[in-house]
């Protein structure tokens, strides 16, 4: 269902061609990018987090890894990754899918910096076998995004590839 409903997202945005359903998992980030051809840094990692008053999506570039101490700075809180088995219920998409797009209402959405390298990225698309290919500004734009956040390590600033 949750692909379903990205799909329609995509279709009434004008961009229904955009949404890839693959023959094969895309349910982490080495996955994906095998399946769609990139690099997986490209990839768009959704990470999901309990925060005091609710859910929060973390969307990264596929080679960063959060920073405790930034997130902590920034939420005020430490970092507390939603368990797997609660993931669905939490945020309206199961792991391997979580993505952005079509999410439980007040489930906020921040992008990482560590994805402005890049012109576009490929998040999920809500399921473990597929994914959408956006620029920042439309990522920015459909992930309606709470803003731009630096809480990642291990990535590389300069652009790559």
């Amino acid at each position: 269902m949750p692909l379903e409903q990205v799909q329609a997202y995509f279709e009434q945005a004008g961009l229904g061609d955009r949404v890839k359903v693959l023959d094969q998992s895309s349910a982490t980030v080495e996955l994906a990018a095998q399946a769609l051809g990139c690099q997986p840094r490209e990839i768009a990692k959704t990470m999901s987090f309990y925060l005091e008053d609710g859910p929060v999506l973390i969307i990264t570039a596929g080679d960063a890894k959060i920073d405790n101490r930034k997130y902590k700075d920034f939420f005020h809180q430490k970092a507390r990754m939603i368990p797997w088995e609660e993931v669905e219920e939490a945020v309206g998409h199961a792991p391997g899918g979580v993505c952005p797009f079509a999410q439980k209402p007040g489930v906020r959405a921040y992008l990482d910096v560590s994805l402005q390298r890049f012109a576009k990225v490929y998040p999920a698309a809500g399921s473990g076998n597929s994914a959408v290919e956006l620029t920042l500004a439309e990522l920015e734009e459909h992930a309606g995004s709470s803003g731009w956040v630096d809480l990642c390590k291990g990535w590389q600033e300069e652009p790559q590839g």
